[in-house]
């Protein structure tokens, strides 16, 4: 590995072990900037990356570069986190890129795509097969600069009111949905719902939707939606990972010392083993209450997964015809994923298919 890359990617930590980042910083501008979040403070977890973050930075660069957090609203909405950091309302956003794919669909290549790849296949698309310098070249035209933080793995698929046994049941069905796969859905009769986390409660305790999506079994608890729905669906095929983003302005990036850069980018390296860990963590036991308090654990029939996956194929097909930028990442990430997928049939599939099914 070259020295840039492990800067880069996350090997600042042994910088700061031997004692040169404060020494460097010493030479180097107090900088203050501001993050919006697309989050509440209420998730621990993805509001916890956040904290992970800017903690880093301050002990990487001697407390000379400090990031203060809000959550979603105290500055802006929490889906107009892309907005407030294009316009220089903020130099820093913490969200997920495939909420705006209604600007370009390209932006869900930085979260992920319905039955794409899992989240290591997506960090090594990111880092090592192309898709940060192609995703950060289309960034441009939006006056930002995007960095990988974390991931949630592969998400649940809902709470349901009603059982889905059939693909009929998805049509006419109110969901809470993000992005893409509401393109996808809608193509199946759903009407999707893009709602942000704290609104989505009491939308669906008032029956404006009738299921609705988040995260998984941790941050789902949390959020209480088993007491107003007791059906809870996986996989969630639309997220199969989910990679969260720092959006920064482009001008107050370029304008960052390189130093600053390069810690920075290291701590969200770091927050990205660090995000995924703690989800896997924390997702079992809060399963495991879930259930025990009544939740219906519920897998998708195939019929319904086989027609979703169907939709999906010719919503990318509409897609890549329309947007040369969605074709070009779509290429490239479909041909590297689909050969990682490859492999992992030979090793970890069959590990885990065994493990899965072996009482140890």
């Amino acid at each position: 590995m070259q020295r840039r890359d492990f800067v880069t990617h996350g090997g600042m930590a042994a910088i700061l072990a031997t004692g040169t980042a404060p020494a460097i910083a010493q030479t180097l501008p107090e900088i203050r900037w501001r993050n919006t979040s697309s989050f509440p403070k209420s998730l621990d977890t993805l509001w916890g990356a956040i904290e992970f973050v800017s903690k880093r930075v301050g002990e990487l660069t001697g407390g000379k570069f400090k990031i203060t957090n809000f959550a979603a609203g105290e500055i802006v909405p929490g889906l107009q986190v892309l907005d407030a950091v294009q316009a220089g309302t903020v130099e820093l956003g913490q969200t997920a890129m495939y909420y705006y794919f209604g600007k370009n669909p390209a932006f869900a290549f930085g979260t992920c795509l319905p039955f794409g790849p899992n989240q290591r296949q997506q960090n090594a698309w990111w880092y090592h097969g192309g898709g940060e310098q192609m995703y950060n070249d289309f960034c441009k035209s939006f006056n930002v600069h995007t960095i990988a933080y974390g991931n949630t793995g592969c998400q649940m698929g809902g709470w349901f009111r009603k059982e889905i046994k059939t693909v009929d049941d998805l049509k006419g069905l109110k969901f809470r949905v993000g992005g893409v796969a509401g393109a996808v859905l809608s193509r199946m009769g759903v009407v999707p719902q893009q709602i942000a986390a704290g609104d989505i409660y009491p939308a669906l305790e008032k029956g404006a939707i009738d299921a609705a999506e988040w995260i998984g079994p941790f941050d789902d608890e949390k959020l209480g939606f088993s007491k107003v729905a007791k059906f809870y669906y996986a996989p969630g095929w639309w997220e199969p990972n989910s990679m969260g983003h720092m959006v920064v302005n482009l001008k107050a990036w370029e304008s960052l010392p390189k130093e600053y850069q390069a810690a920075f980018t290291a701590a969200c390296g770091e927050c990205n083993a660090w995000t995924m860990a703690k989800y896997d963590h924390l997702n079992p036991p809060a399963l495991r209450k879930l259930i025990a308090g009544g939740s219906q654990l519920r897998a998708f029939p195939r019929a319904v997964m086989e027609a979703c996956h169907k939709a999906s194929l010719e919503q990318w097909k509409e897609w890549s015809d329309k947007f040369p930028e969605f074709k070009k990442m779509y290429d490239s990430y479909w041909k590297y994923t689909g050969e990682l997928t490859q492999w992992f049939r030979v090793a970890e599939g069959s590990y885990d298919n065994y493990k899965a099914n072996t009482k140890i």
